[in-house]
């Protein structure tokens, strides 16, 4: 009997299947810092107490993306040790600030189950939850990933995909307990741009790029326990090229986003999310947003932004999402649709 954990494999998946992850996470300042050190970051809220408790909050909060990066990385020897590619995220909202000391712990439910024409691969739903040490709900959200097949004549089982809002409504969005951006410091924000400063539709180049780096990549994924083989061994791809973490490009898109978007201090909710194309080391990455909707919210001086960012492999000055046959425009790297918190 082998004491190794070999991961799932497709065909070991079961509808309704509920699996609880192993090795709660503790967080600490050590991952805020080197977050901070790994991405190019500069949001005020969650780099300043100062800043936090001038909004109502009595700690400042980790960047939400810490909280989920820690809490996918427990799905993964679980869910997608054998996977060929995460394919998407849907319905994923930050019920409350995830701080330094919560302990982050995460359960999967299969929430649908489809196995590819090729016969070799499936693809798996599954909803995750992160709760923490009070057994509250920090973070949820669904997501679907490709996955290897043991046993290419291992029977397919029923297909079943489930259904999934295109987005979240605002009033589903959850506001953090005591915000208010009523005395919000634009100085130290940054930038004097209101949630009243954008419109529906408008386009935002953020200029920067960051070329990916082999060991900073790895480095990112190691930090979040995440043991997809994909991401570390040469021996997992056939072309023998480490894939990049696709946590590791909506990070560094987000934190690209600052020049443009710096008001825009807390993700609320990410409605939907695509890896278009893979990445790798030495390419340069930037990004673009544009505003799908505006709503405000029930917290004082504060408004919601629907955002559209997008990293590409190289600066696309024209911001073109999709090209012909209504495909993704070469260099996409990722289209990810969130709610993001702003001043009003």
């Amino acid at each position: 009997m082998t004491k190794t954990n070999p991961g799932n494999f497709f065909e070991d998946f079961e509808l309704g299947q509920v699996i609880e992850h192993a090795t709660p996470r503790t967080v600490t300042d050590g991952d805020r810092g080197v977050y901070g050190a790994i991405y190019p970051t500069r949001f005020a809220l969650p780099s300043s107490g100062e800043f936090a408790s001038q909004s109502g909050l009595d700690r400042p909060p980790v960047e939400e993306l810490i909280g989920f990066h820690i809490a996918f990385g427990k799905t993964v020897p679980d869910v997608s040790l054998n996977a060929v590619a995460n394919l998407g995220y849907a319905e994923c909202r930050f019920h409350r600030p995830v701080l330094t000391g919560d302990t982050l712990r995460t359960s999967s439910e299969v929430i649908g189950l489809k196995q590819n024409s090729n016969g070799k691969t499936g693809v798996v739903y599954v909803r995750s939850t992160a709760t923490n040490q009070r057994d509250e709900v920090a973070i949820e959200w669904a997501r679907w990933v490709m996955v290897h097949k043991r046993n290419v004549d291992a029977p397919a089982p029923e297909t079943s995909i489930p259904t999934l809002a295109d987005a979240l409504t605002a009033d589903q969005l959850m506001m953090p307990h005591g915000l208010d951006f009523t005395g919000y410091d634009f100085a130290a924000a940054g930038e004097p741009h209101r949630w009243g400063d954008y419109e529906v539709g408008e386009k935002i180049d953020h200029v920067d790029g960051v070329t990916l780096s082999e060991a900073e990549h790895m480095m990112a994924t190691r930090l979040w326990q995440n043991t997809a083989k994909v991401h570390f061994n040469t021996e997992a791809r056939p072309d023998g090229n480490r894939l990049v973490y696709g946590g590791h490009i909506i990070s560094m898109a987000r934190a690209l986003s600052f020049n443009g978007l710096a008001n825009a201090q807390l993700i609320a909710a990410i409605n939907a999310g695509a890896h278009t194309a893979p990445a790798f080391a030495g390419d340069t990455v930037y990004a673009w947003s544009e505003v799908l909707d505006k709503a405000e919210t029930s917290a004082p001086g504060v408004g919601a932004l629907r955002l559209r960012l997008v990293a590409t492999k190289g600066r696309d000055e024209s911001m073109t999402l999709r090209g012909e046959n209504n495909k993704y425009a070469p260099g996409v790297l990722l289209d990810l649709d969130l709610w993001a918190l702003a001043p009003l």
